[in-house]
């Protein structure tokens, strides 16, 4: 990585470091990540998750500290700290489910909605559309902002109900949908994890559209 950007010398870099269980490669290249664009005087933009909180009732602002309860959380908070320690300067967008034609999530759903997968009744998120979040990540690409920023849609669903929504969007029956609760499958997992956005959307240009407006038909 170091190598790569070193040839490059880009004037931004945009860092989305993701595997779900691999922690050298969401914590660690992270900071590799980082280091690199440090070397070359480049603006980095990381991208996070709110999967580094634990849920509650209330939403959560920007600053809030990571209160991870499960590993890919743990791993996503470490890649924070690693980032703001590496380069102050950095803006850390954290944001929520990503939704768009092709996206995980979509084809999360409908599997689920044919019987192959199974989605959560008791977690909340608040799902944002691709587009928007590159369009956010890219004027913030050329601002001066650093630090924490809430970049999620306005709309808290449940992912069983983001399922409900794919399948009106598409056209598909819903009686097939499989669903289940955290506390049926004995899992550790955020449960009610909303992301106050109010910040990003005074800041933005870009226009954070709820998940109902994304998906209506």
């Amino acid at each position: 990585m170091r190598v790569l950007v070193a040839e490059v010398r880009p004037d931004t870099v945009v860092a989305t470091p993701y595997r779900y269980d691999d922690w050298a490669v969401t914590a660690d290249g992270a900071a590799y990540v980082a280091v690199a664009a440090v070397e070359v005087g480049a603006r980095l933009v990381h991208v996070s998750s709110d999967a580094l909180h634990a849920g509650r009732p209330v939403p959560y602002g920007d600053d809030e500290p990571p209160t991870p309860v499960h590993a890919y959380g743990a791993a996503k908070a470490a890649a924070e700290t690693a980032v703001r320690a590496i380069d102050p300067g950095a803006a850390l967008v954290r944001t929520s489910l990503i939704v768009g034609e092709g996206s995980k999530q979509i084809q999360l759903c409908r599997d689920a909605l044919a019987g192959r997968a199974t989605l959560f009744s008791d977690e909340l998120r608040c799902p944002i559309d691709v587009t928007d979040l590159a369009d956010a990540v890219l004027e913030l690409a050329c601002s001066s902002y650093a630090g924490l920023l809430n970049v999620a849609g306005p709309d808290p669903v449940s992912r069983a109900e983001l399922g409900l929504l794919v399948a009106e969007r598409y056209g598909i029956d819903p009686a097939g949908l499989k669903t289940t609760t955290s506390a049926a499958t004995g899992l550790i997992r955020p449960l009610d994890v909303r992301l106050d956005s109010t910040r990003a959307a005074g800041l933005l240009r870009t226009r954070l559209r709820g998940v109902r407006e994304v998906l209506a038909r």
